[in-house]
C-alpha cells in the first residue's frame, strides 16, 4: 500500500514519538514532568526531577559569592511568573538564591571541619498567588575538603623506656598523629611518619608510627637518655603536604650487666695481736655501675688464711645512703672487717 505525503509525515511523527518515549528510563517514567531539577556548579544534569548532591570547595576566598548550583522547575517558562525560595541550614545567612533564576550562591567562607554538609529545602512558587507549583524538596550541599589541616600529635610529647642492650628492632613506643581533613577524599589525611632527630639509634615505621631500636648494644652506663623528634606529614609524604612534629624522650632502663668491682686488687692492713674480739680492722668498698636492685651487693669472705678468724658485715651508717644521680655508683656502703 502506498502512502501519500501527508500519511507518510504522520507515520514518521508516530515513529519519532515512540522512539522518544522508549528512550526514557523506567525510573523517570512515573515522575511528574513538572518536578524541579538542579544544575550543579560542577556538572549539568539532564532534564528530570532528580536532585543532585552539590559539592562546594571549603575555604573559598574569592570576592564574589561562590556559585553552588541552579534550581529550576519545568513549569518555569522564563516569563518571570515563578519565584524560587530556599530554607533550611544556612539559608539566607550562608546560601542565597536568585528568586528569578534559581541560581544558588554561597556568601561566606565554608570550613568542612566545622560543618561537613548542609541540608536545605527548595520550593518554586507562583509569583502572583504565592502558592507552590512544586512540592518542597530537600537536597544536600556537601563541603569538599582541601588540605588545610596539618597532622597533630594529640598525646605528645611522649616518654618511653626500653632495656639497655636490646636487639635491633625492639619496639619502644607508638606515636599517633591525627589529621582533621577528610579521610575519604584524596590524600589530605593520609599520614606518614619519619624521624628528624634520634638517628642512628632509633627508627620509626612510616605507616604505623612505631618507634624501634636501630643500633645494638646501647649501654645505659654510657648514655641513658635520648631525645627523638618525630614528624608526621600528610599527602602520603609528598611535596606540598603539611606536617607536624612531636618529641619522644627514650630512657634506657637498667639490666644487670655490670659486676661489682673493688678499686684495688688487694688490701693490706696491720692489727695488734692484742686487739679485742669484734674490733673493726678494715673498711673496704666495691662499686657497681648498675642501679636499683641490680646494684645491691652482698659481701663474703670466700678464701684466705683467716676464714675462721675474721667476718665481714655491712656498716649500718653508710650502706643504705648512697648517691642516686644517673650513672652514679649505687649501694657503695663500706663493708667492715671484724676480728672475732
Amino acid at each position: 500500500m502506498k502512502l501519500g505525503k501527508v500519511e507518510l509525515c504522520h507515520f514518521l511523527q508516530l515513529i519519532a514519538l515512540f522512539l522518544c518515549f522508549s528512550g526514557m528510563s523506567q525510573a523517570e517514567l512515573p515522575r511528574s514532568r513538572s518536578k524541579p531539577y538542579f544544575q550543579s556548579g560542577r556538572s549539568r544534569t539532564k532534564r528530570s526531577w532528580v536532585w543532585n548532591q552539590f559539592f562546594v570547595l571549603e575555604e573559598y576566598m574569592g570576592s564574589d559569592p561562590l556559585y553552588v548550583g541552579k534550581l529550576h522547575s519545568d513549569v518555569d517558562k522564563g516569563d518571570g511568573s515563578i519565584k524560587y525560595i530556599l530554607s533550611g541550614e544556612g539559608a539566607s545567612s550562608i546560601f542565597i538564591i536568585d528568586e528569578n533564576t534559581g541560581d544558588i550562591h554561597a556568601t561566606k567562607r565554608l570550613d568542612r571541619e566545622e560543618q561537613a554538609y548542609y541540608t536545605l529545602r527548595a520550593q518554586a512558587l507562583d509569583r502572583l498567588t504565592n502558592k507552590p507549583v512544586e512540592p518542597e524538596s530537600e537536597f544536600v550541599i556537601k563541603i569538599q575538603d582541601i588540605n588545610d589541616n596539618e597532622p597533630k600529635f594529640l598525646d605528645g610529647p611522649y616518654t618511653a623506656g626500653v632495656p639497655e642492650m636490646s636487639p635491633v628492632g625492639t619496639s619502644v613506643v607508638q606515636v599517633t598523629a591525627t589529621d582533621a581533613d577528610d579521610p575519604t577524599y584524596g590524600n589530605s589525611a593520609r599520614v606518614v611518619y619519619s624521624i628528624l632527630q634520634g638517628q642512628p639509634y632509633f627508627s620509626v615505621e612510616p605507616k604505623t608510627g612505631v618507634i624501634k631500636t636501630a643500633l645494638p648494644n646501647m649501654d645505659r652506663e654510657a648514655k641513658d637518655q635520648y631525645l627523638l623528634v618525630i614528624q608526621a606529614k600528610d599527602m602520603v609524604g609528598q611535596n606540598g603536604g603539611l606536617s607536624g612534629t612531636t618529641s619522644v624522650t627514650v630512657t634506657l632502663t637498667d639490666v644487670n650487666d655490670n659486676p661489682p668491682r673493688f678499686p684495688r686488687r688487694s688490701y693490706q692492713y696491720n692489727v695488734p695481736e692484742s686487739l679485742p674480739v669484734a674490733s673493726v680492722v678494715a673498711r673496704i668498698k666495691a662499686a657497681d655501675a648498675d642501679i636499683g636492685v641490680n646494684a645491691e651487693m652482698e659481701y663474703k669472705i670466700v678464701d684466705g688464711d683467716g676464714l675462721g678468724i675474721f667476718k665481714i658485715s655491712a656498716d649500718k651508717d653508710t650502706h643504705t645512703h648512697c648517691p642516686s644521680e644517673p650513672q652514679s655508683v649505687q649501694n657503695c656502703g663500706n663493708k667492715v672487717f671484724e676480728f672475732q
